[in-house]
């Protein structure tokens, strides 16, 4: 059994080279993956020891990229494409729309698209709007995508295998504030299927559901709930679509209260198809309404603003004080 504590970022790195190492038609693309090992070097050293043809420096221009991936993986490649920052990706949101998303339907399903699309997401680090954005609704809305965000290494690690192994197009949102964060990594056990839905804390009287950087934080505000006596059970997402109701409304009908957090704007975030989804199949085992936490409905603040703008423990626990409230 290998096991390692590993930084997120660090995970990743891993985890694409061993499907370097596996498979040769795996590629890497991006502005500048190759010799510079990416903005977040989490693909450090790759392309020193799989050479210029596997892990690509590519132009600025994200369509172009996205392109050439679509191109590459209709003559059999598995193109993982590197998108700087969030905001970076909409120059390439049509070809990923209107081509990668919907290729595999327009030809009655006889070619697959096996295109893994990086994008690390949300705020946190100081940085100013296109670089702190988290859009994963946009494309969760989209048929044809699969969105998964990791909020450990071992899910970093495992959920990037995965995705690239299948033949469906992935978005891999990585929570750039936690790519530093530490945790034990498994290289030998799979945690997992890739679309279903970890509780990453017991607890008895609400349900606390969140994806990516906003886990910690709900780990973090369970363990504050605890010392007042309060029992918080916590329901990592990993994925977004598709989204593992199952196991979040075995979760629910025990607590009886749930409450979503996502950087995200609330206002037709991902939690607002899950409220409506846990309120149509949990109506009569829920004793508050289903409550939501996440980023407003505006622009992306500047850099000394985002710690207001951001949901944090306050905001989290106040939801969960006005949940148990009913």
């Amino acid at each position: 059994m290998t096991v390692q504590k590993l930084p997120i970022a660090k995970a990743i790195n891993e985890s694409l080279r061993k499907a370097l190492d596996t498979d040769p038609k795996v590629l890497i693309m991006g502005e500048d993956v190759g010799k510079l090992g990416g903005v977040f070097r989490v693909t450090d050293g790759l392309q020193k020891d799989f050479g210029e043809g596997r892990v690509i420096d590519t132009p600025l221009a994200e369509s172009g990229i996205v392109g050439t991936a679509i191109g590459l993986a209709l003559r059999g490649y598995r193109p993982v494409v590197e998108i700087q920052f969030d905001g970076f990706v909409f120059p390439a949101y049509d070809q990923i729309v209107t081509q990668l998303a919907k290729m595999h339907a327009r030809a009655l399903g006889k070619i697959k698209l096996p295109v893994v699309i990086r994008i690390p997401y949300g705020g946190g680090i100081g940085a100013v709007e296109h670089h702190s954005e988290s859009p994963e609704a946009l494309f969760a809305h989209v048929a044809g995508l699969k969105i998964v965000s990791p909020s450990t290494a071992s899910d970093a690690y495992w959920m990037m295998q995965q995705a690239i192994q299948t033949d469906d197009p992935v978005i891999f949102f990585e929570p750039k504030r936690r790519y530093w964060d530490k945790s034990e990594v498994n290289t030998e056990a799979i945690p997992g299927p890739l679309h279903r839905a970890r509780v990453a804390r017991e607890g008895a009287d609400l349900t606390l559901v969140a994806y990516g950087p906003m886990v910690k934080v709900c780990l973090e505000a369970a363990a504050a709930a605890e010392e007042e006596g309060k029992s918080l059970e916590i329901v990592d997402l990993r994925s977004m679509s598709p989204i593992d109701f199952e196991t979040i409304q075995t979760s629910v009908e025990k607590t009886r209260r749930l409450v979503v957090v996502h950087e995200a704007p609330v206002f037709y975030g991902s939690g607002a198809e899950i409220a409506a989804r846990i309120t149509e199949r949990c109506f009569y085992h829920l004793e508050a309404p289903v409550l939501r936490v996440g980023g407003y409905h505006s622009p992306y603040p500047p850099a000394r603003l985002e710690d207001e703008y951001l949901p944090g423990l306050d905001r989290v626990l106040d939801a969960v004080d006005r949940s148990l409230a009913y």
